[in-house]
């Protein structure tokens, strides 16, 4: 009887080595809670918050206009940032398929926000995420990265910022799954 305590113990453990083992082969990568990203394909600079309170990723639109196209919903809006680096406002224009929307629940009361498939920039990779769209001019970050892409990124170091700057280039980005 005893024997059959210990073998849920045994493998256990013997699961835990070998994921500590195929961890130490690939060095988690980490990120600080603040980095550089590039909205793709345009490569738009952006400062961004790597929030683990949000589930989904939010993205600062401005000028929001729902329309309908070939019987689905679509959403045109524009994305103006400040560029970190030169200090120039740019502006560009986007049109995409809502996959869905959000309810979101605030201290203003109830409202609805598409959600949109945009690529965003981060490190080396481009990854292709879902994105809510909302005004977010008064807020210091225009991107937040919600839990449903921080899951693919890596690690969060909450004490460090501008740990990497985004290298991808527009022609030879690699994607990540």
């Amino acid at each position: 009887m005893r024997l059959l305590k210990i073998i849920p113990l045994v493998l256990l453990l013997g699961t835990t080595a070998l994921s500590a083992a195929a961890d130490e082969k690939q060095p988690a990568r980490v990120f600080g809670w603040i980095e550089k990203g590039l909205i793709q394909p345009e490569n738009i600079p952006v400062k961004i918050k790597l929030d683990t309170g949000a589930l989904t990723s939010s993205l600062d639109a401005k000028d929001l206009e729902r329309f309908e196209r070939n019987g689905d919903e679509w959403v045109r809006f524009k994305v103006e940032v400040t560029d970190k680096d030169t200090g120039k406002l740019v502006n560009s224009p986007f049109e995409r398929q809502v996959l869905r929307n959000v309810k979101v629940r605030g201290a203003g009361g109830a409202e609805r926000r598409p959600v949109v498939q945009m690529q965003i920039c981060i490190g080396k990779q481009v990854y292709d995420e879902q994105f809510s769209l909302n005004n977010r001019s008064k807020m210091n970050y225009p991107v937040l990265i919600g839990r449903r892409t921080l899951e693919h990124l890596g690690l969060v170091d909450v004490s460090r910022t501008f740990t990497i700057d985004p290298q991808c280039a527009r022609s030879t980005a690699d994607k990540a799954d």
